[in-house]
C-alpha cells in the first residue's frame, strides 16, 4: 500500500516532469491552472494535499489525465 507521503511525492514529481516536458514556469502552469504560484511549489514539494478538482485543473493545464500523474515511473520501480 502507497503511503500518504509517497502519494503526494509521486503526484508532485509527475507535475513537475509534465511541467518541465511543456517548458513552462510554475507561474505559467499556475495561471493555465487557475491557482496560485505558492501552491504549484507546494504541490510540487509535496506539501500539500491537493483536491480531485485542483488535480483536474493541473491535469488539463498540463494536457495530460490525472493518472499521468499518478503513474509510477519506470524508474521508481526499479528502486
Amino acid at each position: 500500500m502507497i503511503s500518504e507521503h509517497d502519494i503526494l511525492n509521486l503526484f508532485g514529481e509527475n507535475v513537475r516532469k509534465h511541467r518541465r516536458l511543456l517548458n513552462i514556469s510554475q507561474e505559467e502552469l499556475a495561471h493555465r491552472a487557475d491557482l496560485h504560484r505558492t501552491y504549484i511549489g507546494m504541490i510540487e514539494r509535496a506539501e500539500k494535499n491537493i483536491t480531485l478538482v485542483n488535480m483536474q485543473k493541473i491535469a488539463n493545464a498540463l494536457e495530460v489525465k490525472i493518472e499521468d500523474l499518478l503513474k509510477i515511473s519506470n524508474n521508481e520501480n526499479k528502486r
